[in-house]
C-alpha cells in the first residue's frame, strides 16, 4: 500500500505561484512513476505533470499552456513529491491530486492506483 497526502494548496490571485506537496509513505516506490492531475468543476480528471521514482525523468501535457508554467519534482529522502506552479491562471482552478502507479510514462487516470484526497487551488481574476 502507498498513501499519500498532499498540501499547499489555496486561494490566490492571478499572476501567483503555488507549490504543491505530495508526502508518500508506505511501501517502496521504487519503479513507481509519480505524478500530479487535476480536476475541475464538471470536467474530468486530467494529467499534468509525472516523474519516474528511479532515475527521476520528467514528463508533462501536451497543453503548452500549462507545461510552461508547472514543474514537478521530488526528494526521495524525505519521500515528498512537488508540483511547482506559476502564472497561475483563473483556468488553473481544480483539484490537485497526487497519484503513483507502476506503469512508466502514463498519462491515464486508470493506471494509477493510488490517489490522495486532493488539494483544492482556486486562482481569482
Amino acid at each position: 500500500q502507498v498513501q499519500l497526502v498532499e498540501s499547499g494548496g489555496g486561494l490566490v490571485q492571478a499572476g501567483d505561484s503555488l507549490r504543491l506537496s505530495c508526502r508518500v509513505s508506505g511501501r517502496t516506490l521504487s519503479g513507481h512513476t509519480m505524478a500530479w492531475f487535476r480536476q475541475a468543476p464538471g470536467n474530468e480528471r486530467e494529467f499534468v505533470a509525472g516523474i519516474g521514482w528511479n532515475a527521476g525523468t520528467t514528463f508533462y501535457t501536451d497543453s503548452l499552456k500549462v507545461k510552461e508554467r508547472f514543474t514537478i519534482s521530488y526528494d526521495t529522502a524525505e519521500k515528498m513529491v512537488y508540483l511547482q506552479a506559476d502564472a497561475l491562471a483563473p483556468e488553473d482552478t481544480a483539484d490537485y491530486y497526487c497519484a503513483a502507479s507502476r506503469s512508466y510514462g502514463s498519462r491515464r487516470v486508470e493506471e494509477y492506483r493510488y490517489w490522495g484526497q486532493g488539494t483544492q487551488v482556486t486562482v481569482s481574476s
